[in-house]
This record gives C-alpha cells, structure tokens and sequence, in this order.
C-alpha cells in the first residue's frame, strides 16, 4: 500500500523480511513474497545487543501501539510531526 504526503515522501507498509546467511548467501526465512522478480531490496544488519530485554519490549509495546493508533486512523500528517518534534529541540 503506497501513499503520498504532503512532503512528497513515499511510504508503504510492509513487514520485514528475515533472511539467515548460508553458505554464504541469504536465504529468506518466508521466500514468498509479492516483490516483482528483480526488486532491489535494502538489508540491514540487525545487532541483538543494541536493547536489553526491558527496552526490547518496551519499543515493541510502543509500534504496537503506533500501529493500532494508524489503523484507528489517528494519524497526523508527517510534516506537521516534524515541525513539532523540531520544536522540542
């Protein structure tokens, strides 16, 4: 699902793919996926040892949240979002 706002910025939501490596190669954990063949993808190392347990959860509890908040439609537009938080600097 792509949207536009008001900025021009680009977005859709998607869940992440999980990859392990093997032999050298990745190897999707879910190899089906809706991407057109030849979709470049961006991957990032994910490093466990960034959070420990108690803010693991924590930033889970709060993208849960967020989430249910964008499904209930309580959004606001990302440029309001950015003027507000560059007003708490």
């Amino acid at each position: 699902m792509a949207n536009e706002g008001t900025s021009g910025y680009h977005w859709s939501v998607m869940q992440p793919l999980k990859a392990q490596v093997r032999n050298g190669r990745l190897v999707l954990d879910d190899p089906s996926t809706d991407l057109a063949e030849g979709t470049e993808v961006e991957l990032y190392l994910v490093d466990d040892t960034e959070f420990d347990d108690d803010e693991r959860e924590r930033l889970h509890d709060a993208i849960r949240e967020s989430i249910e908040q964008m499904r209930a439609g309580e959004l606001i537009d990302a440029d309001e979002a950015l003027v507000e938080l560059r007003a708490h600097r």
